[in-house]
C-alpha cells in the first residue's frame, strides 16, 4: 500500500479493535483512472486529486464486514495514516478537508515543497562517519574546481577512475557519485554495518585493517578507493545494476526508454511527474559557502532539464515547479490542525522539509504533537526500529497514547459537509 504502512497501523488497529485499510495512491501500481502514464493522462495526477480520492473513499467506503456499510466519517472515527510524501499528503488533506479524518498520523511527513532541496544532503553529512565526509568533500571540492576552470583533461581522468570514461556530460557524472550518498535513505536502526552505504565508508576509509582518522586518508586515496569501489562492488548493486550499459547513467539521450515509457506501474514516471509540477524536491548542491558533499553543478536546472526529457509535449522549457501555490494551499510548515501527530527522525535526510527542520521551531501541543527520535526515514513507521531504538520506541509509545486519547473523545455526529 502506498499511503500506510502495516506494522504501526496494524499496532494502532490491534489496540483500538478497528479496520486497517492500505489504499493505493492514483497513478501509483495498478490504480490508474486510465491505461497509460502519457502526459494527458497524468494531467489528472495532483495534490488535491489525491486529496478528493481519499475523501471520496472515506465518505462512500463499504467495508466486507459486520457494520461495513456505517462507517462514514460521522458513523465511525477514521485515523489517516502516511509516512514521507503520503505523510505530507495526510498533514495536506486535513487541511483541505477538515472534518472528514477524526485524526492523523504523519511520520516523516515532507510538509514544506521545496524547490532547491539542497538540505537533503545536510543530515546525511552530519551523522554519517567523519573520515567518510571529508574524503567525499575533498574528492567533490577537486571536481567542482576542475569544472570551475575548465580543466577537461583533469575531469576526464577522473571519470576514468570510476569507469565513466564515455559518460559525455560532466553533470552527469557529478549527479552519478551522489548514488553512494542516496543509499543513505535505506538505512534504519535495525540495518547493520553490513548495509550498502557503510561498505562504501569502510572502501574509503579501512585501509589494511586501520581506519582513518577524522580528516580521512585524503585526496588521492580517495580517488582510488572509491572508483574502486564503484568498479568491483557498485556497478553490481542497486541503481546501477538497473544500466544495461555505463553510459546510459546520463540524462541528454531522450531516446532511452526511461524517458518514453508510458505504461502503467512505472512509479518514478509518476512521482516525477509531480514532482515537475508541484513539489520541486530537487536534492542538489549547498549555496558557496557552505560545506558540500556533492557538486554546486547539481542544481534545480539540471532537474528541470529532465522533466522536458519524460514531458517533452507539456514543458517546452525547464518548468518551475508551484512550490508556492502548493504551500499556500496546503500550509506547508504552517499546518495548524487538532489531532494530527508529527513524528520525525533526527537522521532523516528529508527532515528540513518537515515541521522538525533546523531553525524552524515549531512547538509541540497536546493539540498537535510534533515528536522526534534519532530515526532515519519514517523509523517510527516500523515496529521492529522500536526494538533497536528506546528514542523510537517513546515516540511510538507516544503516538498510541494519543490516538487512545483521541480515540475516545470521538462522538457519532451529522457529517457537516465534504
Amino acid at each position: 500500500g502506498y499511503l500506510t504502512n502495516k506494522s504501526i497501523n496494524g499496532l494502532i488497529a490491534q489496540q483500538q479493535k478497528g479496520a486497517t485499510i492500505v489504499i493505493e495512491h492514483r497513478f501509483f501500481g495498478y490504480s490508474n483512472p486510465y491505461d497509460n502514464l502519457t502526459s494527458q493522462s497524468l494531467a489528472v495526477l495532483t495534490i488535491q486529486q489525491a486529496i478528493d480520492d481519499l475523501v471520496y473513499f472515506a465518505t462512500n467506503a463499504d467495508l466486507p464486514m459486520p457494520g461495513g456499510d456505517a462507517v462514514k466519517p460521522g458513523q465511525a472515527p477514521w485515523i489517516l495514516i502516511g509516512g514521507s510524501y503520503s505523510g505530507a499528503l495526510t498533514s495536506w488533506t486535513m487541511v483541505n478537508k477538515p472534518g472528514i479524518f477524526w485524526a492523523g498520523y504523519a511520520s516523516s511527513a515532507v510538509v514544506e515543497a521545496i524547490t532547491d532541496f539542497y538540505g537533503y544532503f545536510t543530515p546525511i553529512r552530519d551523522y554519517m562517519p567523519r573520515n567518510c565526509s571529508s574524503d567525499i568533500e575533498a574528492v567533490i571540492a577537486y571536481l567542482d574546481g576542475m569544472y570551475a576552470v575548465g580543466d577537461t583533461a583533469g575531469i576526464q581522468t577522473l571519470k576514468e577512475a570510476f569507469g565513466l570514461g564515455g559518460l559525455g556530460h560532466v553533470d552527469d557524472f557529478a549527479y552519478a557519485l551522489q548514488f553512494n550518498l542516496l543509499d543513505w535513505q535505506a538505512l534504519q536502526p535495525s540495518v547493520g554495518p553490513g548495509a550498502m552505504f557503510f561498505e562504501f565508508c569502510d572502501a574509503l576509509e579501512v585501509k589494511d585493517g586501520t581506519n582513518a582518522g577524522p580528516g580521512g586518508w585524503g585526496l588521492e586515496n580517495a580517488i582510488y578507493s572509491w572508483g574502486n569501489f564503484w568498479n568491483t562492488t557498485y556497478y553490481n548493486y542497486g541503481k546501477l545494476a538497473d544500466y544495461t550499459n555505463r553510459d546510459c547513467i546520463g540524462t541528454y539521450d531522450t531516446s532511452q526508454s526511461y524517458w518514453t515509457n508510458t505504461t502503467v506501474n512505472n512509479w518514478g514516471r509518476s512521482w516525477f511527474w509531480m514532482l515537475c509540477n508541484q513539489i520541486g524536491f530537487w536534492d542538489d548542491g549547498p549555496p558557496y559557502g557552505q560545506p558540500t558533499i556533492v557538486s554546486r553543478m547539481m542544481d534545480p536546472t539540471y532537474y528541470q532539464r529532465q522533466c522536458v526529457n519524460m514531458f517533452p509535449d507539456v514543458f517546452a522549457s525547464p518548468p518551475q515547479p508551484t512550490t508556492a501555490e502548493t504551500n499556500m494551499l496546503y500550509s506547508g510548515w504552517n499546518v495548524d490542525v487538532e489531532r494530527l501527530f508529527f513524528a520525525n527522525g533526527l537522521r532523516d535526510p528529508w527532515r528540513g522539509a518537515t515541521v522538525s527542520a533546523d531553525g524552524l521551531y515549531r512547538s509541540s501541543t497536546p493539540r498537535m504533537p510534533i515528536y522526534e527520535g534519532d530515526g532515519f526515514h519514517c523509523s517510527d513507521m516500523t515496529t521492529e526500529n522500536g526494538i533497536y531504538d528506546p528514542t523510537i520506541a517513546a515516540v511510538q509509545d507516544t503516538i498510541l497514547k494519543y490516538m487512545a486519547e483521541w480515540l475516545a473523545e470521538w462522538k457519532p455526529s451529522a457529517l457537516e459537509s465534504l
